[in-house]
């Protein structure tokens, strides 16, 4: 599977005007998903109280959640090579607005844990997809910026899930915020069925192959050391974030002495500024970086994670509040540096014809290795000693993951030398 720098093809180009249209829905599309997966964090405490859940038991409305997305994200990767995939993605996020809302008429503990898991459904459905569309909409020297156009809604929409939900669980009820959470998707999802549908390898060299049988596409996938270098290190990295995601309201709120609505808007302010600025710098410096060698971007965003991961340990003993604001905010804008490069390196070191898989394949390793356990285990740690002390253990795989980044450009910078 080669990792020979691709040239965009002049020939048959999407318009601006069809490929920004697409762009647009996706990142709203993204948007949405993120606010939807992050309600429950600020909502937690909420249902903690009704259901008289512990915080194991807590841990597992994420770990459902991602279980069953990490699993289905490979078949939805499968079918995007094969299918139209913005069929793919306006079925996927329509089914997940309808579990959302569903989520809010949950009056056990297991019937909210059924409904998390159709999330998760929907969610697959899009997730593997949105990548390869976007490759195959814009040539390789801007896949960088445009890929961090899209993941400028991880932060944004995180933060308005964490504002949202513990606003409307604040004023009403945590059932209502789940149902404010589903109605954007449903609208979003009838726009995507008018996306355009581009050309596999539309943006690609000419000779790049646009149909692959999936035994040699798997067999070229297993053999390509900068594709699990980078998705070893992302892996680390999810099982950070996404169980300090999932637990920081919480601690603000049961260590801190925060009032929930206050820990869930501030943190979702910090987390939007500093995810917005750091995705934009990384999508900038990551273009410029991989410019000048091969991986380039992708070291920038193993740097980051290294810096990142001492805010973070320092961060939670801290006793001044907006010190501890501040530190959380610099170990963000670190952490999301990376999310242009980290999902750009992946799309650009496999075929066209295997870009879905690629992608599904990767949010499968980066789930059940990652998020998929780190919220259970946090709250387990919790209720052994406190949320303090899981948080603060939460920084080592961050660190990790940075060295195993720095790793996976290395092996780009083998695998695809710039000419001289």
């Amino acid at each position: 599977m080669s990792l020979t720098p691709a040239v965009a093809s002049p020939s048959a180009p999407e318009t601006s005007v069809r490929a920004g249209y697409a762009l647009f829905v996706l990142t709203l599309i993204n948007l949405v998903n993120y606010l939807d997966r992050y309600i429950v964090s600020s909502a937690l405490p909420a249902i903690q109280t009704e259901f008289g859940i512990n915080n194991t038991q807590s841990g597992l409305l994420g770990t459902v959640f991602i279980v069953v997305f990490m699993l289905a994200s490979p078949l939805g990767g499968y079918l995007g090579d094969r299918i139209p995939r913005k069929l793919l993605v306006a079925v996927g996020v329509l089914l997940w607005s309808l579990a959302t809302g569903a989520s809010g008429l949950a009056t056990s503990f297991i019937a909210l844990l059924v409904a998390r898991a159709f999330i998760g459904i929907g969610e697959a459905g899009y997730g593997a997809v949105a990548p390869s569309i976007i490759s195959d909409l814009y040539p390789r020297e801007q896949r960088t910026r445009m890929l961090s156009f899209f993941y400028i809604a991880i932060p944004v929409g995180a933060a308005m899930g964490y504002g949202l939900g513990g606003w409307l669980t604040a004023s009403y009820s945590w059932h209502v915020a789940f149902y404010a959470g589903g109605v954007p998707g449903l609208l979003l999802g009838v726009l995507a069925f008018f996306m355009p549908e581009p050309r596999r390898g539309a943006m690609d060299e000419p000779g790049a192959q646009t149909k692959m049988p999936f035994r040699e596409g798997l067999a070229g996938l297993a053999s390509n050391k900068a594709f699990w270098a980078t998705t070893l290190g992302y892996t680390l990295m999810t099982f950070s974030i996404g169980g300090l995601g999932f637990w920081m309201p919480t601690y603000m709120e049961k260590a801190r002495g925060m009032p929930g609505d206050r820990a869930s808007f501030l943190f979702g302010a910090i987390t939007a500024t500093a995810g917005l600025l750091g995705t934009l710098a990384g999508g900038w410096l990551g273009d410029r970086l991989d410019r000048k060698r091969e991986g380039g971007g992708l070291g920038m965003s193993g740097v980051g994670l290294l810096l990142a991961a001492p805010c973070m340990f320092v961060a939670v003993n801290l006793e001044s509040e907006p010190a501890m604001f501040a530190t959380i905010a610099l170990a963000q804008f670190f952490i999301f540096l990376n999310s242009g490069p980290i999902n750009a390196a992946i799309v650009n070191c496999v075929p066209p014809a295997f870009r879905a898989f690629a992608m599904g394949l990767n949010v499968l390793c980066i789930h059940m290795l990652g998020d998929a356990i780190s919220p259970t285990l946090i709250g387990k740690i919790a209720d052994m000693s406190s949320l303090t002390t899981a948080i603060e253990w939460n920084a080592l795989p961050v660190l990790f993951g940075g060295f195993a980044l720095l790793v996976g450009a290395k092996l780009f910078r083998v695998a695809a030398p710039v000419p001289r």
